[in-house]
């Protein structure tokens, strides 16, 4: 447990098991924290050094937040941590914003500090339009909603997210989700959310994908919340270098949670070759 001090004088919180022949980096995503991972790091472990972190503005790096902080914020504090902490021939492993995450800092950074890396449940372009239907919540959102939640309560956008990533709390009524989703939103500086997610809804990643010179895994949930499964073809069909998608059957965007056997099993797999 410790805290890593950025250029700008901020610190991140991570967590580092030190140990492996191998070594693997994982981000979590939007208004997540390093915690979601607790479930498959033990594993893991035994087989390769697991770093995980917290972004900034999420968690136990809640308070690193003077700038504003976009994609690209995140992706500079990541190649600084890989810089800082000396890793090479890493496995990089984003789920959610933190595959966003991943991508960003490809673009940015190239690979050449990566052996190969796995996107969990993302879309390299959030925002719909008559040429792109695989985005955010399966092809439905478009400009035209990104304009419209400007003047929606921040809660009730969170809301609608929630029950995007994992349906059946739509069964819940809201009076009765709105305790535990505040929380969670207390754990998170609020204006990073924002930011975030604007910077998310407006990045397109696709010239992206076609670049990494490394191995792409990508994990994907069936039959899908927040993305739809045919980006799995999308991808196979765009990423130049050798590719594997990975299935996760019944299952939501939260995958590591709904799955988490299969979650560590398939990631094992990864760092094993197989």
């Amino acid at each position: 447990m410790s805290y890593f001090t950025l250029s700008n004088g901020e610190q991140l919180y991570y967590e580092d098991t030190e140990k492996g022949d191998q070594t693997i980096v994982m981000l979590h995503g939007w208004s997540s924290s390093h915690e979601v991972f607790a479930p498959v790091v033990p594993a893991i472990s035994k087989k390769a050094r697991v770093i995980t972190y917290d972004h900034r503005g999420h968690g136990k790096s809640k308070d690193a937040c003077k700038d504003n902080v976009t994609l690209d914020t995140l992706a500079s504090d990541l190649n600084e941590l890989i810089c800082g902490l000396g890793l090479q021939n890493i496995t990089l492993l984003g789920w959610s914003m933190g595959a966003a995450t991943a991508m960003k800092y490809m673009d940015t950074y190239g690979c050449g500090a990566l052996r190969q890396v796995v996107l969990c449940d993302m879309t390299p372009k959030q925002m719909n339009d008559d040429e792109w239907q695989l985005g955010l919540f399966q092809g439905k959102y478009t400009q035209e909603d990104m304009d419209r939640d400007a003047w929606v309560e921040f809660c009730d956008l969170y809301t609608a997210f929630v029950i995007g990533a994992v349906p059946k709390l739509s069964r819940i009524p809201k009076f009765l989700l709105s305790r535990p989703l505040r929380k969670i939103l207390d754990t998170c500086n609020e204006d990073v959310l924002k930011s975030l997610s604007y910077s998310m809804k407006t990045g397109d990643f696709r010239d992206t994908i076609e670049k990494i010179s490394v191995p792409v895994f990508y994990f994907y949930a069936v039959p899908g919340s927040l993305f739809s499964p045919e980006l799995a073809d999308w991808y196979r069909e765009h990423v130049r270098t050798p590719y594997q998608a990975v299935d996760f059957p019944n299952c939501t965007h939260m995958m590591v949670n709904d799955r988490p056997h299969q979650f560590t099993r398939e990631v094992l797999d990864v760092l094993a070759g197989r």
